[in-house]
């Protein structure tokens, strides 16, 4: 059964550049994600490295699946069409009473992508509320273009270089993207975002899934790969990556490496600092 969406729940999405909730799986099939994604990251030392973090589903199959889930590709197929890329993925992960936090900010800032048409697919493995810093929004904003960032690198700041939007964000425009396990949202690469820390006893987890039409290039000078979960590529500006057979794969291990490297050249061109991959980084975010 097809779960694409209506043309009225489109339209809303073109006007506010969020949408949810979305049911994608129930809280049981959720839940067995959790505990497939903790004991990753117990045996990484308590929290995923960075670098497992980053495209994750090149290395395990079940999560190679989840990014092409019917459920996820059907209401993503309804806004970008029928030919879909993954370009990126990583958990956002938030332990139980932690500060860290996401500044207000525009995914589009520093990915170096061609077009605006691009949806992120943030998918809920344990309650994400106000109390356990959801997601929050300002529908709309997708419509204002590419506005100024500013790199902050502040320490508990989730965001690759810390950064966030050189203007104010009213309090009264700011909606909570609340989810329950097994639903996800759906947001515009321009949408202004961020959220506050976990204030609660529970960890938030979450997935975020990066889609793009095939038509999409890469601008940064730099030749970039994605994973072609729907349809054909007829463009080929993307080297196209293999799917896992097994836990870590070594061909697919050893491509994510290689991929690693080059993704670091994109999203830190002009930076005035980079995050190096070491095993003692252990923030769980992009």
């Amino acid at each position: 059964m097809s779960s694409k969406l209506d043309p009225a729940t489109v339209e809303r999405y073109a006007k506010d550049g969020i949408l949810f909730p979305v049911r994608v799986m129930d809280e049981t099939e959720a839940s067995d994600l959790r505990r497939r994604v903790e004991a990753l990251a117990e045996a990484e030392g308590g929290k995923l490295s960075r670098a497992t973090n980053q495209k994750p589903h090149l290395l395990l199959p079940w999560l190679a699946d989840l990014v092409r889930h019917p459920r996820v590709l059907d209401p993503v197929e309804s806004l970008l069409g029928p030919n879909i890329l993954c370009w990126a993925s990583g958990f956002f992960w938030k332990p139980a009473s932690d500060p860290a936090f996401i500044s207000w900010h525009q995914d589009s800032t520093y990915w170096g992508l061609s077009h605006a048409d691009i949806v992120t697919a943030w998918i809920a493995l344990t309650p994400s509320t106000p109390e356990s810093g959801c997601m929050q929004v300002v529908p709309g904003t997708h419509h204002k273009e590419q506005v100024a960032h500013k790199d902050t690198f502040a320490e508990n700041n989730l965001l690759s270089r810390g950064q966030e939007i050189a203007v104010e964000v009213d309090p009264k425009d700011v909606v909570d993207v609340v989810l329950q396990p097994g639903e996800m949202s759906l947001h515009h690469v321009r949408l202004f975002h961020g959220s506050e820390p976990n204030r609660s006893a529970e960890p938030r987890i979450g997935f975020a899934v990066r889609y793009i039409p095939t038509y999409i290039r890469q601008t940064a000078g730099q030749r970039d790969s994605a994973t072609l979960v729907r349809g054909f590529d007829d463009y080929g500006h993307f080297d196209l990556e293999p799917k896992p057979e097994s836990d870590f794969d070594p061909d697919c291990v050893a491509f994510h490496k290689a991929m690693l490297e080059n993704a670091e050249k994109i999203l830190y061109a002009g930076a005035a600092k980079v995050k190096a991959f070491t095993p003692a980084d252990r923030r769980t975010g992009m």
